[in-house]
This record gives C-alpha cells, structure tokens and sequence, in this order.
C-alpha cells in the first residue's frame, strides 16, 4: 500500500531529494520558498513510500482560488527508482490528492525522458519507461497541458568524458568561436552577490534586444542571491576590457548542472563570448562532479517555425543528445470549472502584459 508523509525539514527533504536518480532543482526546498515568498506558491512537500521503500517524492505550490485552489509540481514528481508499477500508484495518488484539496487542476511535469534525439530523424529513439507514463497519464483521466510552464525538451551534455573529448565532439564552427574568443582577450570570472546589477543589467539589455518580457529587478536579485547563497547557483561573467558583456547562470542539483540564463550586452557579440562561457560553465561543472550539462531548452518543433529556432543552432553546436521529457499534464476533478479557468486566464494574461 502507498503511504504519503509531509516532509517539514529542509535537510531531509534535500538529502532524499538529491539521491533520487530524475532530481531536479525546481524540486528543491530552496525553490520552493523562492516562490513562497515571490508569488505566494505554498509548498506542499510529499514522500511516497510503499513497503519502506521511497518511491517518489513531490513538492507541490498550491494556490488558494477562493474556496478552491491551484496546485503545480514543477519538474516533479520525482521518482525514486524504473518499477512502473510505482510510479503508476504515485500519479493515481496526486489525483486523489487533487481532489481532497478542491483543486482546479494539479499539474505535474516529471522530468522523465519519453524520447530522444529529433523527432521523424535517424537518432529519434523512444525510452520505453517513459512512454509507458504518458499513456498511464492519458487512461487515468489527466490531460496533456496547453501551459507548458517549463521547457518540454532540452539538450543533454555528458561530462563524464574528458575535456579534449568534449571539445572534439563539438562542431568545427563551435570549436573555432571558442578561439576566438580566447584570442580576442574574453575574461570569465565567476560573479558574486555583488555583481547582481550587472546581471540583472544584462539580461535587461537582452531581453529588449530579444523582445521577451522579464520581471522587475527584485524578483532576479531574490532569486538569484537565495541560489548562490544556498549553494545551488553558480554566475559566470564574461569581460572585454575589465567591462561585463555577457553571463550565464547555472543551477545545479544532484547529478545536473542546468545552464538556467544567459545574457549578453550589445557591444563585443564578435568577440565570441557565449561561446567561451558555455565551455568555461561546461568546464566548471565537470569539476565540481556534475555528470550531466543541461542546456535548459530546446524546440517544441523542431523547424523555423518555432521560438526557440536561433537558440537551438547555438546550442546544437556543443553537440549534446536532444532529450524530449513528458512534459505538463493537469488532472482536474472537475471539467467545468476546468475549463472555465484555461479559457480564462490566457485573457486575464494578455491584459497584464498589456497593462
């Protein structure tokens, strides 16, 4: 029988978290106080336990709606081990969790691979446990999400070879930017709490050159101070002249280092400084023990249509293996208020972006 305890202690929710073989950082205790207190996303922390045995474990935001509520469990759950069976009795046990707290909707979205390489492609393969998720998702009643929260797929780098190994599997053109950059006299350094006006300042530069809407400076400096302060971030600034131009932000958890925001400012692009970035992050996270570099996005579609098309050819040049995850699913108890609130909200949506 599946047995679920509320974790209340944030060394032993970190400590069961991170031996879990799918953990991840949006998973952690610190995150889940990040949103606590930026966005007012209470977290519920769950372990499910059969027999004795850890089976998964799930830190949910729930939001209160009135009488009802909201639930998201980013990245989770996170399973403790292959047994299907498990994982199974885990996902029949967050709907039943939905409906005892009145939710509209839970949403998960475990970071389970359902696939791998590019769809319709030679390297497109399957992963059998994760297809077999997907479809015990769609009999039980959940349905694949319009609001996909996180990236559904990403690009996976394995440091586990040696450095001259990572370099030589990268493209030619990868390879020679790295270079250049070295020789054009880029810097990186790793950043600390007090370079977060320079990190901010970038990434505001991007997102106007980029045309993507951020949050006020606030939210980053909170989010990105807790990280660092907490172990679990690490900022790398690149400079031409001692003058910042670009950053990366990586978090990193358990096996991963997750490559979570780059920035650039509009001066030294030609100098190739994401490019030396990228390898001096790769770099540090192999040191530090990490197995696996995450490059934190890829195509939904993989053609021009879609957002993350320019992205994708900077980051398919590193020559990590597209990975495709399960993505977003919602259990709602109820259809109708269910759909009241999906058809609602894109407008409410669109009249704060406009405001």
């Amino acid at each position: 029988m599946l047995t679920t305890t509320s974790i209340t202690d944030r060394n032993e929710w970190n400590s069961r978290l991170r031996d879990l073989p799918y953990a991840h950082v949006l998973q952690t205790w610190e995150w889940g106080e990040f949103k606590r207190e930026t966005t007012g996303w209470l977290p519920m922390r769950l372990a499910f336990e059969h027999s004795g045995r850890s089976v998964a474990l799930a830190s949910i935001g729930v939001r209160r709606l009135g009488p009802l509520k909201i639930m998201y469990a980013p990245k989770g759950p996170v399973f403790a081990d292959d047994h299907s069976q498990d994982w199974e009795h885990v996902i029949d046990q967050l709907a039943e969790i939905a409906r005892r707290e009145r939710a509209i909707w839970l949403k998960i979205d475990p970071d389970v691979p359902v696939a791998s390489g590019i769809p319709g492609e030679e390297d497109d393969q399957p992963e059998p446990r994760g297809q077999a998720l997907l479809e015990h998702l769609a009999v039980r009643g959940w349905r694949f999400s319009a609001d996909q929260v996180q990236f559904r797929n990403t690009i996976l780098i394995d440091l586990a070879r040696d450095e001259d190994d990572l370099l030589a599997a990268m493209s030619q053109n990868t390879r020679r930017k790295i270079r250049v950059a070295e020789r054009e006299g880029v810097y990186v350094r790793t950043a600390t709490p007090e370079d977060l006006p320079v990190l901010y300042e970038l990434y505001r530069v991007t997102a106007a050159r980029d045309g993507f809407l951020i949050r006020p400076p606030a939210y980053y400096e909170l989010e990105w101070r807790a990280m660092m302060e907490q172990g679990l971030a690490h900022a790398l600034i690149a400079e031409v002249d001692q003058r910042p131009v670009a950053h990366v932000i990586l978090f990193h958890f358990g096996k991963k280092c997750w490559y979570f925001t780059g920035a650039s400012a509009n001066e030294a692009r030609d100098k190739m400084p994401n490019y030396l970035l990228q390898w001096e992050a790769m770099r540090w996270a192999k040191a530090t023990g990490y197995t696996l570099y995450d490059m934190w996005g890829a195509p939904t579609h993989f053609d021009e249509s879609d957002p993350l098309w320019g992205v994708y050819g900077f980051k398919r040049g590193f020559r990590g293996i597209v990975t495709r995850y399960a993505g977003a699913w919602d259990y709602a108890p109820s259809t109708l208020l269910y759909r009241a609130y999906t058809e609602a909200m894109p407008r409410v949506r669109q009249w704060l972006q406009r405001r």
